[in-house]
């Protein structure tokens, strides 16, 4: 692979996905969904990609929506069906209502009641099923086979990599040399390493330590282990992607894993420190940031589709760290003294001091010229 186009490592299926689907993607999404906004959080050091405010609180609406427009150009109006954690699910269920698609959710039992109303708002069909993601996904697949639905994968699908890319293409202009970005089944990553890595920035991968599957993944470990809870539910894949893994192999620079109580402490400072709202997935990219040096890092905030409930109950429990102050700048003085030249005291006043005499009233002139 020559580091811009990747193919599926299922032998029975040769996809392609490379730079100019991510072009293509933004092509199409520009229409719909504007760029989110970028952030400079000064106490972290780093730039944020806030995500957390696109459509549905999630950057999962840019693969969604680029799927169904990229399948209506090709003719393909069969319902469409995905297993999700919550997100994923929210950006279909938006994308279907605005192009007017039939759309079906299977999320896990133990969803977050905000993403489950959000799909329920757009009018999607909801199925809750299973305890994890993936029992989520085997029922959704059996659905689609039953009924041939189109089975849209939350990550290791070419349309949903790049319509994610399209994240990357707008931090093009930040010009950073640092992007953090978090990783579940691979689908964020993806995209963003095919839009930046050419231009020589270096894509560092945040997980959670136990919510690894990725990592091992890249490391050789092909075990199947069941993810720990975690705060970051949104990144709770026991098995990552084919396309998205092959992709990652060759573009990723690293993945840092964080621990749980890294990312509770990160959560709930950007909310106290830099007012942003953020889910677990979302603080996870900076939380892993604090471990990576650069001139000009970024994290994406991936979402903030938080739970008042969770978000209260880190406030009252988590007690963060006071950041360190920063170090004072001092200036360099103006005139450097001379090695041999003997230092001048200073003198100060004090009250023993006697005061200088007062000065001679000045003549007026006609007392000069009549004298």
């Amino acid at each position: 692979m020559d580091g811009d186009v990747a193919r599926s490592q299922d032998p029975d299926v040769d996809v392609v996905v490379g730079v100019a689907d991510v072009l293509a993607a933004q092509a199409r999404l520009r229409r719909h969904l504007p760029a989110t906004p970028l952030h400079y959080a000064e106490r972290f050091g780093c730039w944020l990609k806030l995500e957390n405010l696109q459509r549905t609180g999630s950057y999962k609406v840019r693969g969604a929506l680029n799927a169904l427009l990229a399948a209506h150009e090709r003719g393909d109006t069969r319902t469409v069906i995905t297993a999700s954690a919550g997100n994923h699910a929210q950006g279909l269920a938006w994308a279907a209502y605005r192009l007017g698609v039939n759309a079906i959710t299977v999320m896990p039992r133990g969803a977050p009641a905000t993403k489950i109303a959000g799909v329920s708002h757009w009018g999607a069909t909801v199925r809750l099923h299973g305890d994890s993601y993936d029992e989520a996904k085997a029922f959704a697949c059996e659905l689609a086979r039953q009924n041939d639905y189109r089975l849209l994968s939350a990550f290791d699908d070419p349309d949903v990599i790049a319509g994610q890319g399209t994240v990357g293409l707008e931090l093009a202009a930040l010009a950073p040399d640092v992007v953090l970005v978090p990783i579940g089944g691979g689908g964020l990553a993806s995209g963003v390493a095919l839009a930046l890595k050419s231009q020589g920035v270096r894509i560092i991968g945040a997980q959670v330590e136990g919510v690894d599957s990725m990592a091992r993944a890249l490391k050789g470990d092909e075990r199947l282990i069941e993810p720990v809870a975690s705060l970051a539910d949104g990144v709770r894949v026991k098995e990552p992607g084919h396309l998205t893994r092959r992709l990652l192999a060759e573009l990723l620079d690293d993945v840092v894993i964080v621990r749980e109580a890294e990312l509770r402490e990160t959560l709930v400072r950007l909310a106290l420190e830099e007012h942003v709202i953020a889910e677990g997935a979302g603080a996870l990219a900076l939380a892993a940031g604090r471990r990576v040096a650069g001139k000009r890092k970024c994290a994406v905030v991936s979402g903030g589709n938080l739970d008042a409930g969770v978000l209260a109950t880190l406030l009252s429990e988590v007690r963060p760290r006071a950041p360190r102050r920063p170090r004072r700048r001092r200036r360099e003085p103006t005139m450097t003294m001379s090695a041999q030249e003997p230092a001048i005291p200073s003198i100060r006043p004090t009250h023993s001091m006697t005061p200088p005499a007062k000065a001679a009233r000045p003549r007026k002139i006609d007392e000069e010229v009549f004298a």
